[in-house]
């Protein structure tokens, strides 16, 4: 089960972008790697020591997987409700807050300066973190997960939805899947 409308809507900074339409994807792009170490680099050079953990995650980060051309980074934090600790900091460094998630384990999620970024900040020592992690492991070591899981996301990107978050909402099912295995 999804968020609601009401529960995306809520979790926005600002408005929510509608999608209003079908999904995006596009085949693997080489590039994208150099594109998260630039923004790795940007991270730390904003943050220093604040960072406990950061990582090239989602399927830009699985070579061959076709995706949306967003790069997702996951952020490790001391505190990501402590947003006084690390938000000015990424602010200045030209991210946008666009997630406020209180109620998902603290999860914030910035959008990136001059790049199609999506910076994801948790707690260090949150399991979700681990999961992602795992999750890009898995589809880097296993081709026919990797191609359940393509497969999957063609048949989601054709459909026609109102925010990208019902789209990731209905992979859960491939994902958990996909999770048993790793």
């Amino acid at each position: 089960m999804g968020l609601s409308e009401e529960e995306i809507r809520a979790a926005h900074v600002g408005v929510a972008p509608r999608l209003g339409g079908r999904v995006v994807l596009v085949e693997y792009d080489p590039a994208w790697p150099g594109l998260y170490e630039r923004e790795a680099a940007r991270i730390r050079g904003a943050l220093g020591a604040a960072v406990v953990g950061l990582a090239h995650v989602g399927s830009t980060s699985v070579p061959g997987l076709a995706a949306k051309p967003i790069v997702d980074v996951v952020l490790s934090v001391a505190d990501s409700a402590d947003e006084a600790s690390y938000v000015p900091a990424l602010e200045a460094a030209g991210y946008v807050l666009r997630l406020r998630e209180p109620g998902w384990l603290e999860h914030r999620m910035f959008k990136g300066p001059d790049t199609n970024v999506n910076l994801h900040v948790f707690t260090a020592g949150e399991p979700e973190v681990g999961r992602m992690v795992a999750f890009r492991d898995r589809l880097r070591a296993s081709e026919a997960d990797r191609v359940l899981y393509e497969r999957t996301k063609r048949e989601l990107a054709a459909r026609e939805w109102t925010y990208v978050q019902q789209y990731a909402d209905a992979k859960a099912e491939v994902v958990a899947d996909i999770m048993s295995r790793a």
